[in-house]
């Protein structure tokens, strides 16, 4: 198959790792893959050196013209059958461009998180009229977008998936380096979150009601000043870090510090943080919101909380701190979860599936 990626985003987030993920995967079965985004981006970078075929583009806005006809030049040019569409500009200019060139391709959106609106009617008929199907990343982004009128035959689910040698590339003498940085002994009952800025007040109100000592490591985000009566009043009986943006490559490396990884986003289609502790064998403890519930099954391999609930959330907190065979059996389902339900080889093969589905249609 001839297959059109697009994103205008594709810098620090999980999503520009599954998009890297899927190109690859695809380009590695012996499909031809071309990625359009930003020259810039980190994307672009991933990509640089594999069997993908990097296409600059600009995505300037939802009506950048000369966007559309660089599609069209993209599509004419190299037989392309199917545009998968990632991001919320390049939705747009996929659908012009098949609209007013007249193109023969099938125009696929993916949707890899819960947005706080679709855009109303208008966007919505856009976005049904305009494309073949749109595919989401788990049942919590299928269910809102059914709320938000798109019919439900529209849609189809592809979990995202983690490769299993992402996890190659953890440098455990780094992560010694790591403990020695943020004065990590033996015994210390550690928190990990991991994300870019997503509720993460939920788990500082949480920590409240903790009644033993933590350390926490914000890793993705700064101390914002939002933050600073909370974090003063935490500041005897908790031990607090925020890094900062941190690079892809050093993200890994923070999780063998972790107790427990904790996430407190009710957007998430399908978290790549969540897998990605769960891989590295650190329990999880996530918002029964968005794709959250599609990974874990509460007390299987992970906890559940309900939004908004910091009380629930010390809760569970204390339950795995005071009951470690609890930890390793959310360890081991974890790693099984990761490895087995949420492989990349599992999504690339579903999507393969779905393109050849939409071509023989």
């Amino acid at each position: 198959m001839n297959i059109l990626i697009l994103t205008y985003q594709g810098d620090t987030a999980g999503s520009t790792n599954s998009i890297a993920y899927l190109a690859k995967g695809l380009a590695d079965k012996g499909h031809n893959v071309y990625v359009g985004c930003r020259k810039e981006s980190l994307l672009f970078n991933m990509l640089t050196g594999s069997r993908v075929n990097l296409c600059p583009m600009t995505f300037r806005s939802k009506l950048d013209l000369k966007n559309v006809r660089q599609i069209r030049d993209v599509v004419k040019r190299h037989h392309i059958q199917i545009i998968n569409a990632q991001s919320s500009k390049d939705r747009y200019t996929s659908i012009f461009a098949k609209w007013l060139f007249g193109l023969k391709v099938k125009v696929v959106h993916t949707r890899r998180q819960k947005p706080e609106s679709i855009g109303g009617f208008l966007q919505n008929w856009l976005y049904v009229k305009g494309t073949d199907k749109i595919v989401a990343v788990s049942n919590g982004v299928k269910k809102f977008l059914v709320a938000q009128k798109i019919p439900q035959n529209h849609i189809e689910v592809i979990y995202n998936g983690t490769p299993r040698q992402k996890y190659e590339a953890v440098d455990l003498k780094r992560s010694e380096e790591l403990k020695k940085k943020y004065n990590i002994l033996d015994g210390d009952f550690v928190i990990g979150c991991v994300s870019r800025k997503k509720s993460q007040d939920q788990l500082l109100r949480a920590l409240h009601y903790v009644p033993f000592k933590t350390k926490v490591i914000f890793v993705g985000i700064e101390k914002y000043s939002e933050y600073q009566e909370r974090l003063e009043a935490l500041e005897n009986k908790h031990i607090i870090y925020f890094t900062g943006i941190v690079s892809n490559s050093e993200v890994l490396n923070y999780y063998p510090l972790f107790t427990v990884k904790i996430l407190p986003s009710s957007m998430e289609g399908l978290s790549q943080s969540i897998l990605e502790a769960m891989a590295l064998g650190v329990p999880v403890i996530a918002t029964d919101a968005a794709g959250n519930p599609d990974i874990i099954k509460h007390q299987e391999n992970g906890f559940l909380f309900k939004d908004n609930d910091p009380e629930q959330l010390a809760n569970e907190i204390i339950a795995l701190h005071d009951h470690p065979q609890k930890r390793q059996k959310l360890i081991e389902n974890g790693r099984k979860t990761a490895f087995e339900t949420f492989s990349i080889e599992k999504t690339i093969h579903n999507y393969e599936r779905f393109f050849h589905s939409l071509l023989e249609n």
